[in-house]
């Protein structure tokens, strides 16, 4: 089988392909095709879940990316034991089903679009936040550290442990533990509540500019390393990004963070929801 090409960068929810190869996910059928709009969970950050929607007319389960070997053999998600694009590897996108197709075989794929908006909207909503948490902390630093693309210190990136897109929002967990502290960061006295408000503040003005967002694709491959752009007031935000998005921040109609800080734990949680689906 050769790399999957995905059609899901550019916002395509609907397809038709061949079916290029079929490997078994425990009792189930894992259908691979030559193209596809399905967005599959990432096996290295698996932050946005796999879409929703139909193979051929029959129901995806699952949808998980694979890994092909150059003695044929795959590799699914977690088990995939190289690095992700590594060469020589087929990358693939692997469609999981309670029935099979016959290989060879043309099948139509669809996207639950609705399912698809939610967690495109939750994802961009996602990178605006983390931009506004860098800003509303940028004072807490004693130390340089590497800024973000507007320029501030980079929580974000040194404190996160896990991110989750849900439907219309996320959850994103940051420890401040001793290593956060050893690269200049202070947590003494963080009021959750008092940062939250500073990252709604920004928040709301950013969804109201209606800034532009796009997706930097530099290849139709699974693995290319694509980058999201967001035109905001202060400037162009970028974030490496193999996720789906919004067109617009405005198209969000409201963005709402609350912030849970545990210090026993060294654990500062955030959620973010976003009021109103995309139209």
């Amino acid at each position: 089988m050769k790399s999957t090409v995905v059609t899901f960068p550019s916002g395509l929810t609907s397809g038709r392909s061949t079916i290029a190869g079929i490997v078994p996910v425990g009792d189930r059928h894992g259908l691979v095709v030559a193209e596809t709009p399905f967005h599959p969970l990432d096996h290295t950050w698996p932050d946005q879940p796999a879409d929703r929607g139909t193979i051929g007319g029959l129901p995806v389960v699952d949808c998980v990316t694979g890994a092909q070997s150059n003695t044929g053999e795959v590799f699914l998600g977690a088990d995939i034991p190289v690095r992700r694009g590594a060469e020589g590897w087929a990358w693939l996108v692997v469609h999981v089903s309670e029935e099979p197709l016959p290989e060879g075989a043309e099948a139509d794929l669809a996207v639950d679009p609705a399912y698809r908006a939610a967690l495109s909207a939750g994802h961009t909503a996602c990178h605006l936040a983390a931009l506004a948490l860098n800003a509303a902390l940028a004072g807490r630093w004693r130390k340089e550290v590497r800024p973000d693309s507007l320029g501030r210190p980079d929580f974000d990136q040194a404190a996160i442990t896990s991110s989750r897109i849900v439907p219309g929002g996320s959850v994103d967990v940051y420890r401040l533990g001793k290593s956060l502290r050893k690269k200049g960061f202070s947590a003494e006295d963080l009021d959750p509540a008092e940062v939250a408000g500073q990252v709604n503040e920004r928040l709301q003005a950013w969804v109201a500019a209606g800034a532009p967002v796009r997706l930097e694709v530099p290849g139709p491959e699974l693995t290319a390393r694509r980058t999201w752009h967001c035109a905001l007031p202060e400037g162009e935000a970028s974030i490496p990004c193999g996720g789906t998005h919004v067109s617009r921040t405005s198209e969000l109609a409201g963005v709402e963070v609350s912030l849970a800080y545990a210090p026993e734990e060294s654990a500062l949680t955030m959620r973010t929801t976003v009021h109103a689906r995309v139209r």
